[in-house]
């Protein structure tokens, strides 16, 4: 998958690897046509950051939590 192309379908894909690593019970509550798409580049960083790391604290958890709903569109 070529993330470097803005997509809904990247979109989609990225949100759900994100949503399913930090185990969230609620992944309807966010859904990628709630991303808007002019801050593509930011779900992309959230998305690499939470790649690299295998866990999170609760904490940082919440931080990204907030971070994906400030993406949303407004």
């Amino acid at each position: 998958m070529n993330l470097s192309v803005k997509s809904q379908e990247n979109i989609e894909y990225m949100l759900e690897v994100i949503l399913e690593k930090l185990n969230f019970i609620n992944m309807d509550a966010l859904k990628s046509s709630d991303i808007n798409e002019e801050r593509y580049e930011e779900l992309v960083d959230i998305y690499e950051l939470v790649m690299r790391r295998d866990s999170f604290s609760p904490a940082e958890i919440q931080a990204i939590a907030e971070e994906l709903g400030n993406l949303r569109n407004k």
